[in-house]
């Protein structure tokens, strides 16, 4: 029994769900396997238009991935390479989601948990929410993705600190440094969630596209950067039906309906 990653639709919503209680939610190596395809398939169904990524049950968003594996995968060079590789794949297919990802996170997000949250564009947290990244306890070596991620959000002084000391930080905490883009009661959170997620869906998902686009091609030097990706992108929202539909809403006082094409 080594977890599941669930998927869920609920309209323009697209729920990726960790799904290990047993574990409070740790990723096992088969639900690092499973984050490819999952974001995969939400992120090529027509009908959805965000995705949100939480924990199962109630006590935690992600406790990390499964130390109880580790040795029988993550050591030697050999063998840590190749779990280094499968993470990789999972967090790069979180990344490079086209639609937004906001990651709902609640109780433990420590670690793994942590990782899978910064490959978010958009993070709210509930108020029992604890963050951690314990690499320096534990002896292994963090990938530079996610310690990029993280320097990206909270600068590079904060970041030491949060690597450094692997202390734990509470929602609050986190919200001043960065991490997290609100933090609401723990009984409010799916509601308040559900409402800026239902909020984002209604844009335009071309509009959404490009600037996740922009934006990610910003965080690139400029010499790697893909201009003519962005150019592209933008254009398409000019030539889009959806562009025509905002300009006569905005005239006739009315809200838009925007078709993704």
């Amino acid at each position: 029994m080594g977890g599941r990653v669930e998927v869920e639709r609920e309209g323009a919503l697209g729920w990726l769900v960790f799904d290990h209680p047993e574990r409070r939610n740790a990723i096992s190596v088969e639900m690092w396997r499973a984050i490819p395809g999952a974001v995969r398939a939400l992120d090529e169904d027509p009908e959805v238009r965000v995705l949100v990524a939480r924990g199962a049950g109630e006590a935690a968003f992600v406790s990390g991935a499964d130390i109880s594996e580790f040795e029988r995968l993550r050591t030697g060079a050999d063998a840590a390479a190749a779990y280094e590789a499968t993470t990789a794949e999972a967090f790069e297919a979180l990344s490079a989601c086209e639609k937004p990802l906001v990651a709902m996170v609640h109780g433990f997000c420590v670690g793994g948990g942590m990782a899978v949250a910064l490959a978010a564009d958009l993070r709210y947290a509930a108020d029992d929410a604890v963050f951690a990244i314990p690499a320096a306890r534990l002896g292994l070596g963090y990938h530079a993705s996610g310690v990029a991620a993280l320097v990206a959000l909270v600068g590079p002084a904060a970041a030491k600190e949060i690597f450094f000391t692997a202390r734990r930080y509470g929602a609050e905490e986190a919200r001043e440094l960065g991490l997290v883009n609100a933090v609401f009661a723990k009984g409010n959170l799916e509601a308040e969630v559900r409402v800026r997620a239902q909020g984002i869906a209604a844009g335009a998902p071309l509009t959404l596209r490009s600037v996740k686009r922009v934006i990610r091609e910003l965080s690139l030097d400029p010499g790697q950067r893909d201009e003519a990706a962005v150019r592209g992108s933008i254009r398409a929202c000019f030539d889009s039906e959806d562009y025509q539909e905002g300009v006569r809403a905005f005239l006739e006082k009315r809200e838009p309906k925007f078709q993704g094409r």
